[in-house]
């Protein structure tokens, strides 16, 4: 979403949105040095939750809800997502809209924007503002469409409940020229899309090293493990055996990034992988007290992990998690071949290191080739 602050060293009134790889910014409008500085930023909150409210609308959209009747929850996302007609209004009109139905959250946060607006009273500021919500609104439909340019290129931060099958296309052939990831991949695409061709392409580097090296593939996936991301290791292993259990790599990732998103929001989503956890976590417990006794690890001191994704931003995590799995993946190709070779424990440099790493993308190439049909 793009967040709105106060400049008071401008005088300025900015808006600020992420890339992918870092933020960029841009001037809404000059301001006043007469304006009270708490209400500008009371208006640049409002613009804040303004812009929040309307992604949400592409983040969790009114398609993919699970029921879709009076009072559901996809009745409830269609009402906001059919807000955005109402938002021109609602800012510039304060006045005539006092005592209007506010039944979203969109309009909510619009009215906040229009009271703000309407109490500095500077046409110009409000010419300049309304303006500044029609890109922002802009930006939202042409993401729901797939163009993600311009100010529409934040998506590539969001988590999203739902994939454009033509963006995991696009994902895939990205990764099948460069399998261990390039910048494009967090740039130019939605990552939930990127996460599930990075998926298909994790289970063949996976399949592709176990065929090489004889490695059972949860032990390929064990070296994959991040110290300072404990959790990503159980993202790879969900993904690894759906994939290998024959489930498409489009329902093991929206699962999990469903279930992150929900667990951001203050819920689970059902209560069988909560009791999967609670029971893994108390055998967990009967094991330490045999083992270690003295130890005081109980229910009320364990950490229950509620998913292994940062609930913030699920995808691009899942995907920095998956693009980590492809190039351990090799890491393990590579240590396999180091020490099974005449007079184990060589180093491999320079061009036969750049050979067996050619050797090793072909492989994974031609697996994930071999699947190609399970992609979407």
């Amino acid at each position: 979403m793009t967040r709105y602050a106060i400049d008071r060293a401008r005088g300025a009134l900015i808006a600020q949105w992420s890339t992918g790889i870092g933020e960029t910014a841009t001037t809404v409008a000059d301001l006043p040095s007469a304006l009270p500085h708490h209400e500008l930023l009371r208006l640049a909150a409002g613009l804040t939750q303004l812009s929040l409210a309307c992604w949400r609308c592409y983040t969790h959209p009114a398609s993919v809800a699970d029921h879709y009747g009076p009072g559901s929850l996809g009745r409830q996302r269609q009402q906001e997502r059919d807000a955005f007609g109402t938002v021109h209004d609602f800012v510039v009109s304060a006045d005539r809209t006092a005592w209007a139905e506010i039944g979203t959250r969109v309009q909510e946060a619009a009215h906040t924007v229009g009271r703000a607006l309407a109490f500095l009273d500077r046409p110009n500021l409000t010419t300049r503002i309304a303006g500044e919500v029609a890109t922002e609104l802009d930006a939202v439909e042409r993401a729901e469409l797939g163009d993600l340019s311009q100010r529409a290129g934040q998506a590539v931060a969001l988590s999203r409940e739902d994939a454009s099958p033509l963006q995991v296309v696009q994902a895939d052939r990205l990764l099948r020229r460069h399998p261990f990831g390039c910048d494009a991949l967090f740039t130019r695409l939605d990552p939930t899309a990127a996460a599930i061709a990075a998926a298909h392409w994790l289970h063949a580097a996976v399949v592709a090293t176990s065929r090489h090296t004889r490695a059972h593939p949860a032990q390929i996936v064990a070296a994959a493990d991040q110290p300072f991301k404990p959790l990503a290791f159980e993202s790879l292993t969900e993904v690894v055996s759906g994939l290998g259990a024959g489930v498409r790599p489009r329902q093991v990732v929206m699962t999990l990034v469903r279930n992150a998103l929900h667990v951001g929001e203050g819920h689970l989503l059902g209560i069988i992988e909560a009791r999967h956890r609670i029971n893994a976590a108390e055998r967990l417990i009967g094991e330490v007290h045999a083992e270690h006794p003295e130890l005081a690890v109980g229910a009320d001191t364990v950490h229950l992990p509620l998913t292994p994704l940062d609930p913030g931003r699920p995808a691009p995590d899942l995907l920095e998690n998956l693009l980590h799995g492809v190039q351990s993946c090799w890491r393990f190709y590579e240590r396999h071949v180091r020490t099974n070779q005449p007079g184990g424990g060589l180093s491999l440099a320079g061009p036969r290191r750049q050979k067996l790493r050619r050797a090793f993308i072909v492989a994974v190439r031609q697996e994930a080739d071999a699947r190609h049909d399970q992609l979407l």
